[in-house]
């Protein structure tokens, strides 16, 4: 339980989410605790290798000697670890305090939380050993071997079922949006990831199928369910912490069915290898899905309007203001690359990795930056390690994501061009984009230092609050001794 001396200490810096009761406190402290944790490590490691593939690719011999440290392996792993090993966790961990939070109930099994997170942690870990060692797959966002895809899975089964029995049992009966994108959410994931590696690597479809499999699972992934899952987070959060009323429901309602409906759709460029259908269809769908991304830019402005300082005085609501309008640009984005269509090849270039930088990391990443920085204080009942940490990881995400987007998406341009000049060679366009490449290294390296005082913030946090609770029990136990010798 949380001491009063341990609240007031909260409240001394910024304002803390209510929490809830003692019960919701306790039964969510632990698992989401874990999640956090092992997400903010993984966050860590794959922010190193991203900065060593950065490197790689404008500098090829910098340790070109080990196998497992070739630009192939450390991207692949990089990537799985931002998505899988941050993304996916963290997002889990803030959908199950918003369905403990939102529905007024205890988290229905904790102790199964903790066992599917330690489990989803388990086969990041042996994901990565398998990816390093050269026994990745290929499909982009699908870079786990069978077997580490099977512990990803069960970890986030056990954790999808803790949260929707906890919105079962929930006290209120009325469901917030939120916890309707986070519902979406829980199904979504489950559906597209299991799909994906039935097909591809457990019953292995043929040919073209292929590409279409995988260009369907990183539609879903990076649309629909970071799309769901960041959204209703934010749509939860943003007027709690701007103390606002929420902006219309029917407004977030439509953008869940603008979600769910076309965006599913999307992610096949023009240029791919299958039939003309496809890459029209994807095309519709993005550009509708365009609807949802002026939805949430309506939404935000309903709740925020004449009080948009807000957001610049409170550092959690910096990094949801700051991931919201990342998705805005990343879907502006998505809807220019999917109309260029084969007169700009835009897909062919450094413009994707751009779009996809915005949509993971300026986008899910930052909001759940924001959210962690919002709840865990309240949680454990104490402030952070550091504030002064909080403050700077803000600054350095945000000058890294810039550094990182808007060099590749120029340079994506600029290859572009390049390679519709028939007197230039593949080489020649490739030379032209070293600069935008050096400047994204900078991003990088920012993005690692932000990213480490995020991870050395939390465990200095976890490290207070485990020396508290044993001291607290040394005494209890300490007391109960002493008291026991008097009475003998």
């Amino acid at each position: 339980m949380v001491s009063p001396e341990a609240k007031a200490k909260a409240a001394a810096g910024a304002p803390a989410i209510d929490a809830g009761s003692a019960e919701e406190t306790v039964s969510c402290r632990w698992p989401l605790l874990v999640l956090f944790l092992g997400a903010a490590g993984w966050l860590v490691a794959g922010s190193l290798l991203g900065l060593l593939a950065s490197i790689k690719f404008h500098s090829p011999m910098f340790l070109a000697e080990p196998a497992w440290l070739t630009y192939g392996r450390v991207k692949a792993a990089s990537a799985a670890l931002l998505v899988y090993g941050f993304c996916v966790p963290t997002a889990l961990g803030v959908g199950l305090w918003l369905m403990s939070r939102l529905g007024r109930v205890a988290l229905a099994g904790p102790v199964l939380a903790g066992f599917g997170g330690g489990l989803l942690h388990a086969g990041v870990a042996v994901g990565l050993v398998g990816v390093v060692r050269g026994d990745g797959t290929g499909f982009l966002h699908l870079e786990f071997p069978a077997g580490a895809a099977g512990l990803v899975f069960l970890g986030y089964l056990l954790l999808g079922t803790v949260g929707v029995l906890t919105l079962y049992r929930r006290r209120e009966a009325r469901m917030e949006a939120a916890q309707w994108f986070v519902l979406a959410g829980l199904f979504w994931f489950g559906w597209i990831y299991s799909t994906a590696n039935l097909c591809l690597l457990v019953f292995p479809v043929r040919g073209v199928a292929q590409a279409a499999i995988n260009y369907w699972h990183t539609g879903n992934l990076l649309g629909v369910w970071m799309g769901l899952m960041g959204l209703g987070t934010v749509f939860a959060l943003l007027p709690r912490l701007a103390g606002r009323e929420p902006g219309r429901e029917y407004v977030a309602m439509f953008v869940f069915w603008v979600l769910l409906l076309f965006g599913s759709w999307t992610g096949i460029p023009a240029t791919a290898p299958l039939p003309a259908w496809m890459p029209a269809l994807s095309t519709v769908g993005t550009v509708l899905s365009g609807l949802g991304v002026l939805g949430v830019a309506v939404i935000v402005h309903q709740t925020l309007a004449g009080r948009y300082g807000s957001v610049w005085r409170d550092e959690r609501l910096r990094f949801l203001g700051l991931g919201v309008a990342a998705y805005v640009v990343g879907g502006v984005m998505q809807v220019v690359e999917a109309l260029s269509g084969r007169s700009w090849m835009l897909h062919f270039t450094w413009f994707t990795a751009a779009r996809e930088w915005m949509q993971v990391y300026g986008y899910l990443a930052l909001v759940m930056f924001g959210t962690v920085y919002a709840i865990v204080p309240a949680l454990v009942g104490v402030d952070w390690w550091s504030r002064r940490f909080l403050r700077l990881h803000f600054w350095l995400a945000g000058a890294g994501l810039l550094f990182v987007a808007a060099p590749l998406a120029a340079g994506g341009v600029v290859e572009a061009a390049r390679l519709l000049n028939p007197a230039l060679g593949f080489v020649e366009v490739s030379r032209g984009t070293l600069m935008f490449l050096r400047l994204s290294t900078i991003g990088e390296l920012l993005i690692l230092a932000g990213n480490g005082l995020f991870f050395v913030n939390l465990a200095g946090t976890v490290a207070g609050i485990c020396r508290r609770a044993l001291a607290d029990a040394l005494r209890r136990w300490g007391a109960e001794t002493t008291g026991e010798g008097a009475a003998a």
